[in-house]
């Protein structure tokens, strides 16, 4: 495995643009989370969200947007924390190459 780009002290890439599918796998595996395609959907959804709105949704806004794109079933709280163990938002932000939301800890 590669080394990962310049991080912050979080974990979050410091440069957007050094982002790559490998380098979401290297991070989610440092997270002990092998990625799925339900992982990449969520991954995937993150990004588009972050290149809309230039941010990265905190975990209300992710369920309702999940919500909204996915699907009822993918839309709720619970769904999220089963991909994404702790905290879903931080984590899978972090994993799609995205600073860490506001408001997560």
């Amino acid at each position: 495995m590669s080394e990962l780009p310049a991080c912050d002290a979080q974990g979050h890439l410091l440069n957007l643009e050094d982002w790559n599918p490998a380098i979401a796998e290297a991070i989610a595996a440092a997270e002990n989370i092998e990625l799925s395609s339900a992982h990449w959907e969520v991954i995937t959804l993150l990004r588009e969200f972050y290149q809309e709105f230039g941010l990265s949704p905190a975990m209300r806004i992710l369920v309702k947007r999940c919500k909204e794109k996915l699907g009822e079933d993918k839309g709720n709280s619970m769904y999220l924390l089963s991909l994404f163990p702790g905290s879903p938002a931080r984590i899978a932000s972090k994993i799609a190459g995205l600073p860490k939301p506001t408001n997560c800890l």
